[in-house]
């Protein structure tokens, strides 16, 4: 049953969420020193007042949203090596079609996460933290499952941390780089859900060849 309190907390929740949606889209598309409160209490159908009521600051606004982007990317760096339990090459499949599907879902994160960490040094700092607290253990553990497939010569031998910069590199290029190749690769292009289709199976295939063992 709802209790009076509830009823009076529950609004207040949608209002704070409505905001901090419609912030998330002010910042990914124009950044900090282009967002304006103003567009944002507007798009929220809020106050200027009541905007600056929840979130005293732009500044602190932005910590909000970017705080949420940066955890999330922490979550696709950790999908990027998929569900353990699995066969390695089955989890790494998973994990490469799990990162990219992440990536196609937030597609303006990347750029938005890079542009702002660079423009505030302080702020890659954070990110790295983040970053060695959730990918870390993880890490160590498909280290010692590529080791041992290597041992049995099942694949050749790979750093981790080679895989996962494989990986990201691949996923994120073609979001960043859409705008830019796009009139370059006409006809493949054209189609946008086909082309990032083809190309989240493109990614998987290039880096599970990359493992497998040539012959001598």
């Amino acid at each position: 049953m709802l209790t009076q309190r509830d009823a009076m907390t529950k609004p207040a929740k949608n209002k704070e969420q409505t905001i901090l949606e419609a912030a998330e889209r002010e910042f990914l598309n124009k950044g900090f020193a282009g967002a304006r409160t103003t567009s944002i209490a507007e798009a929220a159908g809020v106050t200027h007042a009541m905007l600056h009521y929840y979130f005293r600051t732009k500044e602190q606004l932005f910590e909000r949203i970017l705080d949420e982007k940066m955890r999330l990317m922490g979550e696709s760096v950790l999908a990027a090596f998929g569900q353990p339990g699995l066969p390695l090459a089955e989890r790494l499949r998973d994990g490469i079609e799990r990162h990219f599907d992440f990536i196609m879902a937030n597609p303006d994160m990347p750029r938005f996460i890079v542009n702002e960490v660079f423009s505030r040094p302080e702020r890659y700092e954070t990110m790295q933290a983040r970053i060695r607290e959730i990918a870390g253990v993880l890490m160590c553990d498909i280290q010692r499952e590529l080791d041992a497939s290597a041992d049995r010569g099942e694949t050749e031998r790979i750093d981790v941390r080679m895989l996962l910069l494989d990986i990201i590199s691949l996923n994120v290029f073609p979001f960043i780089a859409y705008p830019v190749i796009e009139p370059i690769l006409g006809d493949l292009t054209a189609d946008r859900e086909r082309f990032f289709a083809r190309r989240r199976a493109e990614n998987t295939e290039v880096i599970l060849r990359r493992l497998k063992k040539c012959d001598s």
